[in-house]
């Protein structure tokens, strides 16, 4: 017991050197490598409860040797009193423990094993999750939901597609989902994840949860999305579970009222339609058709789709022009014994991938440097690298102007961005447009003339880069890199560059990105007379 005490200390500063790369407020779901040291936390914390278990379970055994050995004794001392008295050691024992032994008894009994566990985790909660993380990460789950068209079932049961470690959603997980759908008025997820959580409730499975608390907020979201008739339904199930349920019967009156009201308003209105369908009979028969111009689709729907991999529209004749190659800028010195293997993503624009650019050691590299720094944002963390930092992000900046032939004195540092939980980035241009004409002004390098894009992970499931305007999807590949001219050689903003960045469904997604801007390119891309050029 002792030795076991003296050990918690040391157990807690092992436990703080583990906390030291974690900061205090860190939005933790917006980065798979940040969430990779939580899971180490909880495993040091899993140890320290081990220790504490075990600090219990020695404590017990000391405790049940006592009450055996002084079951035997006064099972034997009380069949026979006075003749187990009359042996003077006997008696001076009973006064021994009745006195003393008790009393440590009492002592061993009342002493708290938990000091060590609970200083250990007061230590690690300061580096919990917050609230908002938890929100953060329910959130993405409804957004990967909508964007791949997955169904809750699928989810909670965990079947996605690449997925190594197949995790279940417990009732309470799915009731968990629900709530915060429901707290942020959102009761279309609202129903979703209650209907779920109701699913595998009526299968069988075993939860704190009971079934009328989540027939009360799947009964009050169906009502909120105007069907009357199911909410009734609902409602009228949770009253077989619990009939004096306030809420629910009132509710039931309420929504067949409604109801009776609806109804009434549609039989009215059913009338009226057919009066008013015979004097307009004469009227249409009169007027000519008017032509139906094509819908245009809504920029979120035609992401949505690329990021699963519909509504790319590359044609078949135009495909049959793009090509690969070995690649050496024209006869690059650098490049003129060891060509890139280069191949063309997209015809308008032009994106091209560049092959085997960046090695497994490189990208280790990369984000080793890049962690301590990280920046969050909502979705993903950032983190800015220099040649200052490592000789070999000039390497790597070197290895871009081989092949771009572009100046990168004037381009901005290399940002390294990792995704969290359904991360993404929504459309955006890359080039400052005339109507933000001080975008890079503190620069002092003009406008951003191009994009160079390393993928340095596989991505499982989802996480392509998604060019909605032109119907465009390129998938990360670790170790290859995209680039693309996001302004004509005019000058102007090519708008057909208004790209995207698709929800990681499952995986981990970490990219690097390099922005070339116009200021050094004078004589290496020599401006167009056309605007479009």
């Amino acid at each position: 017991m002792l030795s076991f005490r003296m050990e918690l200390p040391c157990l807690c500063l092992l436990l703080l050197s583990c906390l030291q790369s974690l900061s205090a407020h860190n939005d933790f779901f917006t980065s798979i490598g940040q969430m990779t040291d939580l899971l180490y936390t909880e495993k040091d914390l899993v140890t320290s409860l081990k220790d504490y278990i075990k600090a219990e379970e020695n404590k017990l055994e000391q405790i049940k040797q006592w009450a055996d050995k002084l079951d035997s004794l006064t099972l034997t001392a009380t069949q026979d009193p006075e003749g187990f008295l009359g042996h003077p050691v006997n008696a001076f024992k009973l006064m021994k423990r009745l006195n003393t032994e008790w009393g440590n008894l009492e002592s061993l009994v009342l002493r708290d094993t938990t000091d060590g566990f609970i200083s250990n985790l007061t230590i690690q909660r300061q580096y919990f999750p917050t609230d908002e993380d938890q929100t953060g990460a329910a959130k993405a789950l409804l957004r990967l939901q909508d964007t791949y068209r997955l169904d809750a079932n699928t989810i909670s049961t965990g079947n996605l597609p690449g997925v190594k470690h197949k995790s279940h959603m417990t009732v309470e997980d799915c009731y968990e989902l629900g709530k915060i759908a429901y707290t942020d008025v959102d009761y279309y997820h609202t129903e979703l994840w209650m209907a779920q959580a109701l699913k595998q409730l009526d299968e069988g499975e075993e939860s704190t949860l009971d079934k009328v608390t989540v027939l009360d907020y799947l009964s009050y979201a169906i009502y909120q999305q105007g069907d009357l008739e199911r909410a009734l339904e609902y409602t009228k199930r949770l009253l077989e579970l619990d009939p004096e349920h306030q809420r629910a019967n009132g509710n039931l009156k309420y929504f067949q009222f409604q109801l009776e009201k609806q109804k009434k308003a549609e039989e009215d209105e059913t009338g009226t339609q057919k009066e008013r369908g015979k004097r307009e009979t004469t009227e249409k028969k009169k007027k000519k058709p008017k032509s139906v111009s094509g819908h245009q689709i809504p920029e979120r729907k035609k992401y949505e789709m690329l990021c699963r991999g519909e509504g790319i529209k590359l044609t078949p004749r135009r495909q049959s022009r793009l090509f690969c190659r070995y690649y050496n800028n024209n006869r690059n010195p650098r490049l003129l014994l060891a060509p890139i293997k280069q191949q063309d993503e997209w015809d308008r624009p032009y994106i091209v991938r560049y092959l085997d650019i960046i090695s497994d050691k490189e990208i280790e590299r990369i984000k080793h440097l890049a962690k301590p720094r990280v920046r969050y944002s909502l979705k993903f963390s950032v983190a800015w690298l220099t040649g200052y930092d490592d000789p070999m992000i000039e390497t790597i900046n070197q290895r871009i102007e081989d092949l771009t032939g572009l100046e990168m004195d004037t381009a901005e540092e290399l940002q390294v961005a990792n995704y969290g939980v359904g991360g993404q980035y929504e459309p955006h241009f890359d080039f400052g447009r005339k109507d933000e004409p001080d975008a890079f002004k503190e620069l002092g390098t003009g406008n951003r003339i191009a994009t160079w894009l390393f993928y340095m992970s596989d991505v499982a499931a989802g996480g392509a880069t998604v060019f909605p305007d032109v119907g465009a999807a390129v998938w990360p590949q670790k170790g290859t890199a995209v680039f693309w001219y996001n302004l004509f050689a005019s000058g102007e903003g090519d708008y057909s560059t208004r790209h995207a960045a698709c929800p990681v469904l499952v995986g981990n997604k970490w990219v690097s990105n390099k922005w070339i801007h116009e200021r050094g390119q004078e004589w290496r891309r020599p401006c167009g007379l056309n605007e479009t050029e």
